[in-house]
């Protein structure tokens, strides 16, 4: 099949390198504003270069790969759904929840599948976190922990125009407790702090972060988030019933240092960005996108799904400034 990439910045080219080992992808149109950006990928790997999202779409693309700058995603999902292409777009599916919703609406009743990107959905670890769960081995869950912690943050103009850590990193935490646990949020608790970079604190955000989620069958979810990790890129996820527990990300490349006299766990080389600690998990996914678009699958994450982590994020962050419990249900309403 023949794919488009719109956006060939750092994930953009990431993608673009995935794809072209992918056995069912044989070609790549690929588009950038920037020329020198689309000229590098396309040398790279082959690919054809279109001057617009209008003239890869009509290049005879199959499906297309949304990497581009999130104020861009509304327009071009919406343009790959009018021209009847399967889209893959990179989180979050607009800059804001508003926009979101009204993306979700102009979908609506369309044959044309979307999916959204939510890696950690198809890393092998949560996989079998979720397997476990769904079986019942760990009895009743109890306490959910789900950890992201940076080890570094961004730079001050992403920070300013993100939306705050809740809404641009939290929110894969929020989206993979669902995903794992099939329940839904409630209500939420969040408290930050600024320890780090000052640009953050000017931004009006926090620079760690931690939210108690409160599930709809009582379970507690402990979220813990940080931009400044100095040991690397640490993702994990504990699951806690009466039966059994369970960790994802406890592995000899976790970013942690045990002190306890004699014990050498982890020893491998620390993981140092989300690149390396998900690059089989992109893999997957964008291997399950060429199952959506051969019509194989439906799509893995839907606007719709997306939108319930991001409902999460916008409690949080209400939360944060607030200083008190918010529902979910309180931010859908306002």
């Amino acid at each position: 099949m023949r794919i488009g990439i719109l956006g060939l910045g750092r994930i953009g080219a990431f993608h673009a390198e995935t794809l072209s080992g992918l056995d069912a992808v044989e070609s790549l149109v690929v588009s950038d504003p920037f020329a020198d950006a689309a000229k590098s990928a396309a040398e790279r790997f082959g690919a054809e270069v279109a001057d617009s999202p209008e003239a890869l779409l009509a290049a005879g693309v199959d499906g297309v790969v949304v990497a581009a700058a999130t104020d861009a995603h509304p327009g071009l999902i919406l343009a790959c759904v009018e021209a009847g292409v399967p889209v893959f777009c990179e989180k979050p599916v607009a800059r804001t929840i508003g926009e979101g919703v009204e993306v979700l609406k102009a979908v609506g009743g369309r044959d044309v599948p979307v999916q959204i990107g939510f890696n950690r959905r198809f890393d092998a670890g949560f996989v079998a976190a979720r397997a476990a769960v769904r079986s019942g081995e760990l009895g009743k869950l109890h306490t959910v922990r789900s950890t992201t912690l940076d080890p570094a943050p961004p730079p001050a103009a992403y920070v300013a125009a993100s939306g705050g850590i809740f809404r641009d990193c939290s929110v894969h935490d929020f989206d993979i407790i669902r995903w794992v646990t099939g329940r839904e949020v409630t209500e939420v608790y969040a408290a930050g702090g600024n320890r780090g970079a000052d640009y953050i604190r000017e931004a009006g955000d926090a620079d760690t972060t931690g939210a108690v989620l409160t599930l709809d069958d009582g379970t507690l979810a402990v979220v813990s988030n940080s931009r400044h990790n100095g040991r690397g890129h640490d993702v994990r996820m504990e699951l806690h019933g009466f039966a059994d527990s369970i960790a994802v990300g406890l592995e000899e490349k976790l970013p942690l240092r045990s002190v306890e006299p004699g014990t050498t766990f982890p020893a491998g080389t620390p993981h140092d960005f989300f690149m390396d600690r998900f690059t089989d998990a992109y893999r997957a996914e964008l291997t399950a996108f060429t199952e959506v678009v051969a019509g194989s699958r439906p799509s893995p994450c839907t606007i719709a799904e997306a939108l319930e982590a991001g409902w999460i994020a916008e409690a949080c962050t209400l939360s944060l400034h607030e200083h008190r419990p918010v529902t979910v249900e309180e931010v859908r309403q306002a």
